[in-house]
């Protein structure tokens, strides 16, 4: 069990480290019934990236990820994809750089401060399942638990580990808004004001710093 969650470790961050959820919630609960929708936002990711991690997880283990102790050859091909994909996505936030971010936020983050919970729900789903970069981190950190061998238990450990982490892209500023009283608005507002400037860097450096670590694992367990 204690491979297995390591594995996801990093990947979890990566899923942790997303701009647009984070500013989405801020935005939320700057709103009159932003409590609630903050917390709907919340649910709606913990849910969407424990579906989808157990739906892969669970084809992984049909398709034998784990060979013997070790991972299977396509796991290694899988990941040197993945890592593939993470690149272009690096690659079109490093061409984003230094335009006006703040006016060319999406248009339905205007649109925030009227959200009803059930929405706020299934844009958080969007948002952790449909994203490339959290799409391709969860489907790499359900192939890396597969691929260790652990038992339907520390599996279901692991990939809690993996929700938990990514969870707190919406979890801190709701976290925030409910434990600092008066100045958790400002504290947001700064938040906000970081993430909407430093969003293509962050999600650049993120994704380059992953992709050579999954395509450097995925070539590592090639046959040699």
């Amino acid at each position: 069990m204690g491979h297995a969650v390591g594995e996801v470790l990093a990947l979890g961050v990566g899923v942790a480290l997303s701009p647009l959820a984070i500013i989405a919630v801020v935005l939320m609960l700057a709103a009159p019934n932003g409590r609630a929708s903050g917390a709907a936002f919340l649910a709606g990711w913990v849910v969407a990236l424990g579906a989808v991690g157990t739906v892969v997880l669970l084809v992984a283990d049909v398709a034998d990820a784990d060979d013997g102790g070790a991972p299977a050859d396509w796991v290694s091909v899988l990941k040197l994809v993945l890592g593939v994909l993470l690149l272009v996505v690096a690659a079109r936030q490093l061409r984003r750089r230094g335009r006006d971010a703040e006016s060319e936020l999406p248009g339905w983050m205007r649109q925030l401060d009227g959200i009803t919970p059930v929405r706020s729900a299934g844009l958080a789903a969007l948002l952790a399942a449909v994203k490339p970069k959290n799409l391709l981190l969860t489907v790499a950190a359900a192939v890396a638990i597969a691929q260790t061998g652990a038992g339907p238990g520390g599996q279901a450990v692991a990939l809690a580990v993996f929700v938990l982490i990514g969870a707190l892209a919406p979890g801190v500023p709701v976290a925030i808004h409910a434990l600092m009283g008066e100045r958790g608005p400002e504290i947001l507002t700064q938040m906000r004001r970081w993430m909407v400037r430093e969003n293509d860097t962050i999600i650049a450096v993120l994704c380059l710093v992953l992709a050579m670590k999954l395509m450097g694992d995925g070539v590592g367990a090639l046959p040699a």
